[in-house]
């Protein structure tokens, strides 16, 4: 469970400097130089997601159970998770409505993902995860959108073809993830 502990404290630490030490994180990008800041951050992202993998790998072979969720938890858990899909391709397709409208569709996929993970689970260890991940979410996507605001930015808008391509994306990568990589890589098949 350190390991856990400490790969989230890493890795949602330096995830959360815009959102408490924004001012910090100017300062340091001009001291260090872009190129190095991202370097650095690089490094200790990748360190703290090892951490956060290895850890999580560990306390799942004994796992302390605080609850069993029912099993219809783990069917919403899987229909929560398709729009979290789409969130996260409306981050990367281009022109598409979603982004217009919701401005951060990253940290929302991490949201409807964390949240959907909490349902259908019910141990120490899965609390912790994605608990993590959701509560820096919320407090992420809040202060994304004040910064927005105080900035006035203004996001272009989506049109159809992007908007269908995102669906499109974000269902395909779903399917394929929820039917057969989640089994292969994290070692539970939610559908299958």
């Amino acid at each position: 469970m350190v390991y856990l502990l400490a790969g989230l404290l890493i890795f949602l630490g330096l995830h959360s400097i815009r959102i408490v030490a924004e001012t910090t994180r100017t300062r340091l990008r001009t001291v260090w130089g872009e190129n190095t800041y991202k370097g650095v951050y690089s490094v200790l992202s990748l360190l703290g997601f090892g951490l956060i993998v290895w850890g999580f790998g560990l306390a799942r072979e004994t796992p302390a159970v605080l609850w069993t969720p029912p099993t219809g938890m783990r069917h919403l858990a899987a229909l929560l998770t398709l729009p979290a899909f789409v969130f996260l391709a409306a981050a990367y397709v281009p022109g598409n409505a979603i982004k217009a409208r919701v401005h951060h569709p990253m940290v929302l996929s991490v949201k409807t993902w964390a949240l959907a993970h909490l349902l259908a689970t019910g141990t120490v260890a899965h609390l912790l995860l994605f608990g993590s991940f959701l509560v820096w979410a919320v407090l992420c996507f809040v202060a994304s959108r004040r910064r927005d605001r105080a900035q006035g930015t203004v996001y272009a808008a989506g049109a159809l073809p992007g908007t269908v391509a995102t669906v499109v994306v974000g269902v395909v990568g779903w399917a394929l993830f929820a039917f057969y990589l989640h089994g292969v890589l994290i070692g539970i098949r939610p559908l299958g």
